[in-house]
């Protein structure tokens, strides 16, 4: 500490004085040269990275992390082991990646679900989904996600037929648990724009007035969640929407299968064959149409269980790609059902809601839509 102070005195004193006294300065310059040498004389050697021990912090977070990750393979290979004794006719991937992509394995775990005691409650495979849900893993949180389409569309078709279903309700209250505890009793909501401002493209020459028609307008899509341990007839509808708002947050990672299964679910519960809706036809004939398309798996369509079909339909209606065709086929049968159902109904959310997602696809399969606005027409060029 001594030679630093002297170091740094030194180097003031010279930049003080060597302006003035040059000989002061130089008689300062040999002492600083020689308080250097010294200190170079004395600094110990620096040692070098590879000899340098890891901090205890990464060292801890690389062992939590090794943890974590031997704890995760451990639970998913647990998973894959009892999949292998209840799925017998095919063979089990052995990574949990693999096995959501595996059509095989889904078409058996499928299979096992529509026979007609799938959903009792010693059966095996719910036991797995319900078992394989808790465990708190996102990649088995997925592959069960994966059949949420089939288990709500056959528990909510068998309820008039009086089946046990105690294994398809657990599954659903699992999912309905897991959402309840995610948003910690808070409601989903989005905030809708006041129209009563001006657009910061157009000048004012006064401000928007402030009342209650021009405050914020919040929006709730999703109300607040109470917890459950048994599905009453009162409670079904509500059990299955959140199941499927579930499903709706992961669905961009569901495989073709499982919208597929969910748009034919839908065109069931509405209990129509998806006809074919003319833009500007008579109101009378499109409810004779579904008059005469009703019973087979129709069931009642409250708003807390349209709204979240909606949301997933309208995601598989506006597929562009050529592998999306046939779930955009299949949604859009769907979406014509459940908008001959609505008039039925006279339910208007449900009207506007599956008119608009008609509507919107009928735009984007009309041939004039598909014009690139940024292109220079040919038509707009002068020749000179």
């Amino acid at each position: 500490m001594q030679i630093r102070t002297t170091h740094w005195s030194t180097v003031l004193t010279l930049q003080k004085c060597k302006t003035f006294d040059p000989i002061f300065a130089a008689l300062h310059s040999q002492r600083l040269a020689y308080v250097l040498s010294l200190s170079q004389a004395i600094k110990p050697p620096r040692p070098k990275m590879s000899d340098s021990p890891p901090s205890p912090t990464t060292a801890g977070d690389s062992q939590t992390t090794a943890a974590n990750e031997s704890d995760s393979n451990a639970k998913c290979q647990t998973a894959i082991r009892s999949l292998s004794s209840i799925v017998t006719t095919t063979t089990i991937p052995s990574t949990i990646s693999l096995l959501l992509d595996d059509s095989s394995v889904s078409a058996a775990i499928s299979s096992l679900l529509l026979l007609p005691d799938s959903g009792a409650g010693d059966n095996n495979l719910c036991r797995w989904l319900y078992d394989t849900f808790q465990s708190a893993e996102p990649l088995l949180h997925l592959l069960v996600l994966r059949f949420v389409p089939l288990i709500a569309g056959l528990y909510l078709s068998r309820v008039p037929l009086r089946q046990p279903q105690a294994g398809f309700e657990a599954v659903l209250l699992a999912l309905y648990a897991h959402e309840t505890t995610s948003r910690a009793g808070q409601a989903v909501t989005v905030n809708i724009p006041d129209l009563s401002h001006p657009s910061i493209y157009h000048e004012s020459s006064k401000g928007p007035s402030k009342n209650n028609s021009t405050c914020l307008n919040i929006a709730v899509v999703s109300s607040t969640l109470d917890p459950h341990g048994t599905v009453r007839s009162t409670r079904r509808a509500r059990i299955v929407g959140v199941a499927l708002e579930l499903y709706y947050s992961e669905i961009s990672r569901m495989p073709r299968e499982s919208k597929l299964d969910f748009c034919k679910a839908c065109e069931k519960w509405a209990g129509g064959n998806g006809a074919v809706m003319i833009p500007h036809a008579e109101e009378e004939s499109v409810v004779a149409r579904s008059e005469k398309d009703g019973g087979g798996g129709r069931i009642h369509l409250p708003w807390e269980l349209v709204q979240p079909m909606m949301r997933i339909l309208g995601h598989c209606l506006m597929g562009t790609k050529v592998e999306d065709r046939e779930v955009t086929e299949a949604a859009s049968r769907a979406c014509q059902s459940l908008y001959l159902r609505a008039l039925h109904d006279i339910n208007p959310k449900a009207i506007l809601a599956a008119g608009s997602l008609l509507r919107l696809r009928e735009m984007a399969l009309d041939p004039k839509n598909q014009i690139d606005q940024t292109e220079i027409s040919n038509d707009n060029l002068l020749s000179v």
